[in-house]
């Protein structure tokens, strides 16, 4: 019985490598990503001579705002690589944060991310505002809320987490205090 208990773990364990699939399709999304950016950045170049500001600061935006989803596709990659598949070997000074991201501070910076990705998508709604109804600016900045009261939360979830492991780390220290 403990055999086939054994082959059962090796089976789970050995069923993480699925997500390998996940995190070089991401990596192939961004690369298509890439070319979008290369066009967005293409067609604003070619045409802010006849850019009113407006126009320049919505072209500007919507390129921050591709920069900011390309960075979040990135952290989840990696971070959801080294949390969930395999330690990256031999890369400790190629990027800082590699390894210090668990599940719950990758949560908090995606929906960091999130509020800035809605931020910058409510700005250039509310430049554009005469386009919208009233109705449609006032959904919008209720889900923008929403998403930033969900990263407060996320954020306190993590920080009372990080403050209730650092708390046992110190009694397992300290024994008999």
């Amino acid at each position: 019985m403990k055999r086939l208990e054994l082959a059962i773990e090796s089976v789970i364990l050995a069923s993480r490598w699925l997500l390998v699939v996940f995190y070089v399709g991401l990596g192939v999304a961004l690369a298509i990503y890439g070319l979008s950016f290369g066009k967005k950045l293409v067609e604003f170049a070619t045409t802010v001579l006849i850019l009113d500001d407006t126009d320049t600061i919505l072209k500007m935006l919507g390129l921050i705002d591709a920069a900011l989803v390309a960075s979040l596709v990135v952290m989840v990659i990696i971070s959801g690589y080294e949390n969930f598949v395999s330690r990256f070997d031999n890369h400790d000074g190629e990027i800082h944060w590699l390894g210090t991201i668990d599940v719950g501070s990758l949560k908090v910076k995606v929906a960091s991310t999130i509020v800035a990705i809605s931020s910058i998508h409510l700005l250039q709604v509310f430049l554009n505002a005469n386009t919208y109804t009233d109705a449609q600016l006032m959904w919008m900045t209720i889900m923008h809320l929403a998403f930033v009261v969900s990263a407060l939360i996320l954020a306190y979830i993590d920080r009372v987490t990080g403050l209730s492991k650092a708390g046992k780390e110190k009694e397992a220290q300290e024994p008999g205090l």
